[in-house]
């Protein structure tokens, strides 16, 4: 059995959910571990410094449970105990003291083909990598469907970007502005970043219409003004996911170094997109053009001197 340890926000969870999904379809026996959100508070966890080597961790929610469509099977205390060990202090001795027992595999590199080999282990990663589940993303899509909201402007909106050459714009800052994370995401997406992505759209697509997604309302309302843009600012608190939605009824994708606006990008179906990301998601890793090329099949890539890669 493969057990996958559920953890992070939205966007985490669907790439961990597609991981999921992929070794279904090749016939392994793969559950989802969700306990982490029973453990998790408002604090420093083991399972974040290892896996996303950052000092701040946002309360989260299992938000796998707000689509109807997505069905998975979660293991249970003794499955998870069988691969690694319980919490407790008899988990710890074990994995300590009898390692060889411990099946537990820790992500550390953007993609580890090695998984697919796996019968029996614990996957802890976020697994971001598009070509674990490039080939799977027709029916990732078909599954992740988001219900109907309570906001009647979504889907104003949405009919409003079918109806023109719509481009979502992407861009974090809130969390990624705190000093604790500013050296691991900070200074990635920068103003130069968005220039290069905007104008690379327009000068395809001239008539683009771009849709600023933001937790920086203020900011974004001061550096983008114009009638070729427009400020979504409808879905907050639990409803924020809408705005994944949103993302993905636009035609075209300018990403942040963030899993959320990269999910808004996969689940575009339009097969003429522009899918545009920064070369690095964070600070300590080295963008390798040809490397990059082969794991995110069909994206456009611009660092953070606003560089066409």
């Amino acid at each position: 059995m493969i057990i996958i340890q559920v953890a992070g926000g939205l966007g985490n969870q669907l790439q961990q959910y597609a991981l999921y999904r992929k070794l279904v379809r090749l016939g392994k026996e793969v559950r989802l571990d969700i306990s982490w959100f029973d453990q998790v508070q408002m604090k420093e966890t083991e399972h974040t410094r290892r896996v996303e080597n950052t000092p701040v961790v946002t309360k989260r929610v299992l938000e796998l449970r707000y689509f109807d469509r997505l069905i998975f099977e979660v293991c249970t205390e003794e499955e998870k105990t069988a691969l690694i060990g319980g919490d407790g202090i008899t988990g710890k001795v074990r994995r300590k003291l009898f390692p060889f027992t411990v099946k537990w595999f820790h992500e550390t590199k953007m993609y580890h083909p090695e998984i697919f080999d796996f019968e029996d282990m614990y996957l802890s990663g976020y697994f971001a990598c598009e070509k674990y589940y490039s080939d799977i993303l027709y029916e990732l899509r078909e599954k992740i469907q988001f219900p109907q909201g309570r906001e009647l402007r979504n889907a104003e909106l949405a009919r409003e970007m079918n109806a023109q050459e719509a481009v979502s714009v992407h861009i974090r800052r809130g969390d990624y502005l705190k000093p604790e994370n500013a050296s691991i995401f900070g200074n990635i997406c920068t103003e130069k970043y968005y220039e290069t992505a905007i104008r690379t759209v327009k000068e395809k697509h001239p008539e683009a219409h771009f849709y600023i997604f933001s937790d920086d309302i203020p900011y974004v309302t001061e550096h983008y003004q114009g009638d070729e843009y427009t400020i979504v600012d409808i879905n907050h608190g639990k409803d924020s996911f809408y705005d994944m939605y949103l993302m993905s009824r636009c035609r075209h994708n300018i990403c942040a170094n963030s899993t959320f606006s990269f999910w808004g990008a996969r689940l575009n179906g339009h097969e003429d997109k522009m899918m545009i990301r920064p070369t690095i998601h964070k600070n300590s890793q080295i963008f390798v053009k040809e490397e990059m090329e082969q794991l995110w099949p069909s994206w456009i890539f611009i660092s953070p001197e606003g560089i066409l890669q």
